[in-house]
This record gives structure tokens, sequence and C-alpha cells, in this order.
């Protein structure tokens, strides 16, 4: 069973996502907050697997929210809805520790999909998206960290470090599968062990760590 906490200022959006994710035979709502102090709160003392976050709100916004969240040892997954598409809050909440992104607007399928989706440990976050989070990197100064201060990197083979460039590139799992000549289930499971080793959540993430840490400059993909 996947528990699910509902993060929005407006009550109408979190009754209708409740119904839509609560009739899932396989996700219960075990918590709503209006802003995110109220989810923190909530957090220290109740337990959930995934966080649907509303980005704009008051008191303490999705931003802040979710890096709090993130520095929760074993913390929730989080998934940011906002109405603005990839805008700064949005970026900003994915460097902060979120696993991805919704719009408001999205259809009820989709919405339980991307719930399942997170839930299992991997990203909301498509190929084309990844590449625009890229972008946004080559607007901003150029990383003042090295390779050698990534935790983990040291550990990783050779093709693993190779899979992680890809990644930061903004390749899917068939574009790294055909880039290094090896199957996607392959690519699938070297994704997994550089996560592992380097002790993030997910390929968002990494990308991040990539391009913060100066491991790929921006521009070279």
């Amino acid at each position: 069973m996947i528990r699910l906490l509902l993060v929005d200022d407006q009550e109408l959006v979190r009754t209708g996502f409740a119904m839509i994710l609560g009739s899932e035979d396989d996700i219960e709502v075990v918590g709503q907050a209006a802003d995110g102090a109220e989810a923190i709160e909530w957090l220290r003392s109740n337990e959930c697997d995934v966080v649907l976050m509303d980005v704009r709100m008051p008191r303490m916004d999705g931003v802040e929210a979710t890096a709090q969240v993130a520095a929760m040892p074993d913390g929730p997954k989080v998934i940011i809805l906002t109405t603005f598409n990839l805008d700064e809050y949005v970026f900003s909440a994915l460097r902060n520790g979120a696993s991805g992104f919704l719009l408001k607007d999205t259809p009820a399928a989709e919405l339980v999909d991307a719930v399942h989706i997170v839930a299992d440990g991997d990203a909301l976050l498509a190929p084309a998206v990844t590449r625009t989070l890229i972008s946004n990197f080559r607007e901003q100064p150029a990383a003042h960290g090295t390779p050698a201060d990534i935790p983990g990197l040291s550990d990783l083979t050779e093709r693993e470090h190779q899979v992680l460039v890809e990644l930061a590139r903004g390749c899917s799992n068939a574009e790294i599968g055909e880039a290094l000549f090896v199957s996607e289930a392959t690519v699938k499971t070297h994704v997994g062990r550089v996560l592992t080793k380097l002790g993030v959540r997910d390929r968002v993430q990494a990308v991040v760590l990539a391009y913060e840490s100066g491991l790929v400059t921006p521009g070279t993909s």
C-alpha cells in the first residue's frame, strides 16, 4: 500500500486529488496539509511514502518544504504540483530533492501512474524535461565544485561513470543503451548502482549533482 500525503493551500484541490487517488486499491491518502510548514509538522509524527506537494503556498512554499523532506532520514519521495510548468520554483524544488513534477491539470490516470512511478523509486522526469533542466544550468554561473567533491564517485566503474555522464546529458535509458551498445535492462541496472553509490534518490538528483560538481560542463552535451 502506498501511503500518500497531500499538500496544497486550496482545499478543493486536495479534496479532488484525495478522491482520485484514494479510489485506487493500492493508494491510501493518510494525511493532508495546507502549506509546507503544516506538512513538515505532520511528517514529524507520521510516515508516508510519497508527498504530493504544491510549489506555491503561504508560510512555507513547496521549495523549502521539499528541502526539509529530503533532509529527513528515509523521508518520503516528493512530487511537485504546479500550474506554471517549468518555472524557477520547479527547478529549485528539483534541486532541493523532488523526484519530479506534475501540472495540476494532469489527467487522473497520469496522476495515479506518477504516484506509482515515484513510489517504486524511479524519477518522474522525462528526457525532454531533463534537457530543459540542463538548459537552465547553462544560464547559471559555472560550478565551483570539482568531480573530486562528489562522495562515491571514485567507487563508480568506468561503465557506471559513462552512464552518469549520459544521464547528465539528458539521455533516456534507451539512448544510453544505444550509445554504449548495451541493452536497456543493463542500463537500468547501471543507473541503480550509480544512484546507490552516489547516495542520491533518483536520476534527477544525479543530474543536478553532475552539473553542480562540475563533472559535466553546461554546453558540452
